[in-house]
């Protein structure tokens, strides 16, 4: 064994290296959003660009092969442990793919994503679609060429397929299509029936002006809660500002952001518990997995699942509010002082029908999400166009959830995936929230008591 192990200690310096060097990437990219100066992004776009084709060159060394071929076709190789052989299939997936597509590609579809958001962030702040559609245009047309290079190399039945197996491997079109159809006629009851009902309970004291100062200090309390770390001298994480929120990071530097709307504080509450959910799954991957493969993510659909899970199971159970309200009340004061506990958890459930993905409620939220994948799905099998994205987006929010869509900024341009480029990313919301009631099933199963138990334990 010794020679496939020294072979395979070759391979796995060579992807740590690559690892260590997306973090960095990944430090650069939270900067574009959260600190980089306006003036910057010129600048920004050529070093992402560099960026993305140092990563492309170390992703696809021909060493990396050589070692891979070495190690698969060595007698010894059924005598490795299984997170060997993983590790192995991993990164024989991603050289495979990689070395299919053209450098010149990569580095432009990072650069163009880039121009995409910043042009993004000012039309949505205009309410402006067709500022922001030329470059849409341009970065929908490089994923096209990427998703048909990669539909051959993984094997897929559709370009739109290749684009869906980088964030939930093996997963197709039709197949989210037979779940979310089956989804679509449940929750479109479920919904029939909660906007039938005569009992509605009130909502008018979460819109309640709150100081974003405030915010910002429930926030830290809100995290800390769930265990993200953000004021001791041993924290790995952060809190910060964007446009959209989201996590990113590696191990021990995880880093989150929210937006703060002093009209509508439970915005910041969900969105916080939302990423806290994905940074507590990133930081608590197996310590001994850290550099290798096996140490990221599964999938997008796993990784919703752990954050849907503190936002919802968690963040909108009573458990949970038992115990957190009374801080929230304390650092809010006199603006909150005279919240009831069951009428605000009755509150933060509500279902009714609304514009807005990431302030939906958990039976609209799957609808939000099945819009954006049939949309996606459609663009890129050519049947529709970047230009009549507002029209179609529109249609449909008044089809679906029987909502008017006044302007782009509520309506196409509400989130920022397409802008980064993250075609085939929106079905992973809906997959997490299967997943997330799997595992509430399964751990419902293996603890009696779970919901009048577990905060009590463990808050």
């Amino acid at each position: 064994m010794e020679e496939i192990n020294s072979i395979y200690k070759m391979l796995m310096d060579k992807v740590k290296d690559l690892l260590v060097f997306q973090s960095a990437k990944c430090i650069v990219d939270w900067d574009t959003e959260t600190m980089m100066p306006p003036k910057a992004i010129g600048l920004r776009s050529q070093q992402l660009d560099l960026l993305s084709r140092i990563e492309h060159e170390m992703s696809t060394d021909p060493e990396i092969g050589m070692l891979l071929e070495s190690i698969l076709q060595n007698p010894q190789y059924a005598e490795l442990n299984e997170v060997q052989k993983r590790n192995l299939h991993l990164i024989k997936k991603q050289y495979d793919e990689q070395t299919k597509l053209p450098e010149d590609l990569v580095a432009e579809i990072a650069k163009q994503s880039t121009i995409t958001v910043d042009v993004w962030k000012k039309a949505k702040a205009t309410k402006n679609f067709s500022m922001f559609r030329l470059e849409l245009e341009k970065l929908v047309d490089l994923e096209k060429k990427a998703a048909e290079i990669l539909m051959a190399v993984k094997e897929t039945a559709t370009p739109y397929d290749a684009l869906i197996d980088i964030y939930e491997p093996k997963m197709t079109a039709e197949t989210i299509a037979k779940i979310f159809n089956e989804l679509q006629k449940g929750l479109i009851l479920i919904l029939k029936k909660c906007k039938a009902t005569s009992k509605q309970p009130g909502t008018h004291f979460l819109k309640r002006n709150v100081p974003i100062e405030v915010q910002r200090r429930i926030a830290k309390a809100l995290a800390e809660t769930v265990d993200y770390d953000v004021n001791s001298k041993k924290a790995g994480e952060r809190i910060d500002e964007t446009e959209h929120p989201f996590t990113t990071g590696y191990y021990h530097d995880v880093r989150i952001t929210t937006h703060f709307y002093e009209e509508n504080f439970m915005s910041s509450i969900f969105s916080v518990l939302h990423e806290t959910g994905h940074a507590l799954y990133e930081q608590n991957m197996k310590q001994e997995w850290i550099y290798q493969p096996v140490g990221t993510a599964c999938s997008s659909g796993f990784h919703e699942s752990q954050s849907r899970f503190v936002e919802n199971i968690i963040g909108r159970s009573r458990e949970f509010w038992v115990y957190f309200l009374p801080k929230m009340k304390k650092i809010a004061g006199e603006t909150l002082a005279d919240l009831e506990l069951d009428k605000f958890v009755l509150a933060i459930n509500r279902v009714k029908p609304s514009k807005i993905r990431v302030e939906a409620d958990e039976v609209t939220y799957g609808l939000h999400i099945i819009i954006r994948f049939k949309i996606e799905k459609d663009l890129f099998a050519g049947k529709i166009t970047v230009k009549e994205l507002p029209e179609i987006w529109n249609q449909m929010y008044q089809e679906y959830l029987g909502v008017k869509v006044e302007n782009d900024s509520e309506g196409v341009m509400q989130d920022a995936h397409w802008a980064n480029g993250f075609y085939g990313y929106f079905p992973s919301y809906v997959l997490g929230n299967v997943y997330s009631g799997q595992i509430l099933d399964a751990v419902g199963k293996s603890l009696a008591q779970l919901e009048t138990t577990t905060f009590n334990r463990q808050l």
